[in-house]
């Protein structure tokens, strides 16, 4: 089987990405300690066309070496802001209406792949850090 080549996919320019609908899906990355783990995040958002990242914490936030090495420009298309308390930004969230889910392996935590998010019309998925997972005041 042969790859694709990246002219091969025909990815749309920053500025088409930008002017495009977007998903109702923002990401929250709560104190994630890997630049390249937020370029990864930042590559996928692009794929799936998410509307906005909140880079929470010490996440690391473009320009950023690391970052631009795994997000392949992403980083320049898909929209970002950096939030110093993660709280206050999914407290912010809530209450413009956005159903808040942690991705976390927690007692009666639901599988990924059985996830429906067909019934909210807004969703936040909140990634935590790769040691200590999602905060606790995020969890409750």
């Amino acid at each position: 089987m042969e790859k694709l080549s990246m002219q091969q996919l025909n990815r749309i320019s920053v500025d088409e990405f930008k002017q495009c609908e977007k998903s109702p899906v923002v990401l929250v990355l709560d104190n994630v300690r890997s630049a390249l783990n937020v370029g990864s995040i930042f590559r996928t958002a692009d794929a799936f066309r998410i509307s906005k990242i909140l880079l929470c914490g010490i996440t690391a936030c473009p320009p950023n070496a690391e970052i631009r090495k795994t997000a392949l420009g992403a980083e320049q298309s898909v929209e970002w802001v950096h939030c110093a308390d993660c709280v206050a930004a999914v407290n912010a969230l809530k209450a413009d209406g956005y159903t808040i889910i942690a991705i976390e392996q927690a007692k009666g935590s639901v599988m990924i792949d059985k996830m429906d998010l067909s019934p909210y019309p807004k969703v936040a998925l909140i990634f935590g850090n790769e040691v200590k997972g999602v905060d606790d005041r995020l969890m409750d």
